[in-house]
């Protein structure tokens, strides 16, 4: 059996739940039934729209984004599918600061619940920068499901590390 690198940090028996769905060829089957379909934001435009709608919801005090895009140099290699930035630029004598937001490409072709977990998480650094119990508080409020649709996630990369996307 392999190591399942995405659980890591869950107990051994929900790791061997989830060796046992693989080896049965069953995980794919438990993720279309959860998330049949997956979403139709294709574009930077409609990923830029589809945040700003969230964030409007829940974060409208908080820092304008200046873009938020797709990105296709984001791999699991930097363990993770969402990086915000805070950049800074000189113009002149002045600072301008601006918050970006890109989104692994590979999440244009997810169930809308797991990528609106990753854009979730992504608004809730514009409060909370670090990973703690706040910044994770922020990101229930903000979808009462993170933990789970994040969970599934992680069932999802697991199961295309093994070479079986179902949403392909």
């Amino acid at each position: 059996m392999q190591p399942l690198k995405y659980l890591a940090g869950y107990s051994s028996e929900i790791q061997a739940q989830v060796q046992d769905l693989l080896a049965q060829d069953k995980l794919g089957q438990f993720l279309l039934k959860r998330h049949p379909q997956i979403h139709d934001v294709r574009t930077d435009k409609a990923l830029y729209d589809y945040t700003i709608e969230i964030k409007n919801q829940y974060l409208r005090k908080s820092q304008p984004l200046s873009k938020v895009i797709f990105d296709d140099k984001i791999s699991l290699s930097h363990q993770a599918l969402g990086l915000h930035s805070y950049v800074a630029r000189k113009q002149g004598a002045k600072i301008k600061a601006k918050n970006e937001i890109r989104i692994s490409s590979r999440l244009k072709r997810v169930p809308e619940g797991l990528l609106r977990m990753v854009v979730v998480h992504e608004l809730a650094h514009l409060k909370e920068k670090d990973h703690n119990k706040a910044f994770y508080q922020l990101c229930c409020h903000m979808d009462g499901d993170y933990h789970q649709l994040e969970f599934e996630l992680r069932l999802l990369l697991t199961l295309i590390d093994a070479g079986k996307n179902p949403y392909n």
